[in-house]
């Protein structure tokens, strides 16, 4: 009977033990704060894999002997994108804060420019996407940021022309309408152009049709503007007042179309740059013409450029 009990005591002595020892060797499990490098060397296969200990995505195992990353660190490379992202959602290099090399950190290419990570030049247009961002301040998601039918790389490498600018110098033709025209994308003076009301208009005494000092001083005006734009013809349209016949009036407005021809030949401009019109009385009478005098608003020849190109300017 004292054996029976001695056996007992010493079997729930030793289950006690065991029991005890269990417990105590769960709870030396150090919490993830006090965790080191050395502690997780020191745990077997099976512990390491049940632990995350920077709550990352991924087991201390795994980043122990599988990625070679910081079990003690969600961002070993500091890119702002956890090991785990990197690695499931991303495949970038959780030990490379720029995958792609192309100047900016794989955070910024996912969090801010919704560019490729692994790609140095996510839309292909021949410059990396860091360059894009930092130096040019151009879309690197986009081949042509401003929208002008030439590509970044063309502006920048070829044309040297302002990527970021559809009309690179501010003359009203974009860029690609000016490759196509054949001017210079980056001189606001070409084309040289003369836009509608450009030329100045002649006004004449009643019934006559003589260049007098004062029109003589606009014409030659004129003259020295389409001196400067040689591409340029122009088109002379000259009425008269609504005093007299429809006949009549007709051939005096020609007489006027042929006068200001005459000046601008003989004062140096070529016959095949002009075109001219006599039309008559003018569409619109003034409203304070009279019977006797007429009104010299409408007594007139209008000098219209024409435009020699495909495109006009849009300012």
């Amino acid at each position: 009977m004292i054996n029976s009990k001695l056996i007992l005591l010493v079997s729930s002595v030793f289950l006690g033990m065991t029991l005890f020892t269990a417990c105590s060797g769960s709870e030396e499990l150090r919490a993830p704060s006090e965790r080191t490098m050395e502690y997780l060397q020191s745990l077997d296969e099976e512990t390491l894999r049940s632990l995350d200990t920077d709550d990352d995505g991924l087991s201390d195992w795994a980043e122990m002997n599988e990625h070679n990353t910081d079990p003690l660190s969600a961002d070993s490379d500091d890119d702002s994108l956890s090991d785990g992202e990197e690695i499931n959602e991303y495949d970038t290099d959780p030990n490379s804060a720029d995958t792609d090399g192309d100047g900016l950190n794989d955070g910024e290419e996912v969090n801010s420019y919704n560019t490729d990570p692994t790609s140095a030049d996510s839309d292909g247009d021949g410059i990396d996407d860091g360059a894009e961002v930092n130096e040019y301040r151009t879309d690197p998601n986009n081949t042509d940021s401003d929208g002008d039918g030439i590509s970044d790389y063309d502006e920048i490498n070829e044309h040297n022309s302002d990527p970021n600018n559809a009309d690179s110098d501010g003359d009203g033709f974009t860029d690609s309408q000016e490759l196509e025209m054949g001017t210079d994308l980056n001189d606001g003076s070409d084309p040289a152009f003369l836009r509608e009301g450009a030329l100045g208009t002649v006004n004449f005494d009643f019934d006559k049709s003589n260049i007098d000092e004062e029109a003589a001083r606009i014409l030659n005006e004129n003259i020295k503007k389409l001196m400067d734009s040689s591409k340029f013809r122009i088109r002379i349209d000259a009425y008269t007042d609504h005093v007299g016949g429809d006949q009549y009036n007709l051939r005096l407005s020609k007489r006027r179309a042929e006068a200001v021809t005459q000046f601008y030949v003989e004062n140096g401009l070529a016959e095949n740059r002009i075109d001219s019109r006599g039309l008559g009385k003018a569409p619109q009478p003034c409203m304070d013409m009279t019977e006797e005098q007429g009104c010299r608003k409408n007594r007139r020849a209008e000098s219209h450029p024409l435009n020699p190109y495909q495109y006009s300017p849009n300012n």
